[in-house]
């Protein structure tokens, strides 16, 4: 908790901007910014980080969180976009330059550090190729799953969600 007794979340969006449908992630962590500061004051404090990919380092950053959200597009998830909850493991990723959140969680947890409620949000892509412009439908998805967590950080809190739920927290 914050020294004002609000939860303090961390949004945290990965993706390459330069290849199409893969800077989901960014432009959700741009949207989001963009509405917090217009909003003023929120019922968490709200803190967002944006990378091309997951590292060892970012368990760091999950240091004095309360509830983490990865975010991240994917063609394997049916649109709009899915979230649920994650727990720390060591995955096949963990040998690798990049992480998965799950296993960046398993560092955190491994470090010794407090372990905060995770979620990961996967939002529909199609084109990922180098210097592809965002997709049509992929920008439709993106405002619905940045519409989902406004109503979510209003609220106060996270529900797994996936294709076809269309009601707001």
């Amino acid at each position: 908790m914050s020294g004002e007794g609000r939860p303090r979340w961390l949004v945290f969006g990965v993706g390459n901007p330069s290849r199409g449908d893969d800077a989901l992630g960014p432009l959700f962590i741009e949207r989001l910014e963009q509405w917090s500061a217009a909003i003023g004051k929120l019922p968490v404090e709200l803190s967002m980080l944006t990378d091309f990919q997951w590292q060892i380092e970012h368990a760091l950053d999950l240091i004095g969180v309360d509830v983490v959200l990865f975010v991240d597009a994917s063609v394997s998830v049916a649109p709009p976009y899915e979230i649920g909850p994650l727990q720390p493991i060591f995955d096949a990723t963990y040998s690798t330059h990049a992480l998965s959140p799950a296993c960046v969680l398993a560092v955190a947890e491994k470090l010794g550090q407090f372990m905060p409620q995770a979620w990961l949000l996967t939002i529909s892509g199609e084109r990922f190729e180098l210097g592809a412009p965002l997709s049509p439908s992929s920008e439709s998805y993106l405002e619905s799953a940045v519409d989902y967590l406004r109503a979510c950080i209003i609220a106060g809190m996270l529900e797994i969600r996936g294709p076809g739920d269309n009601a707001t927290p």
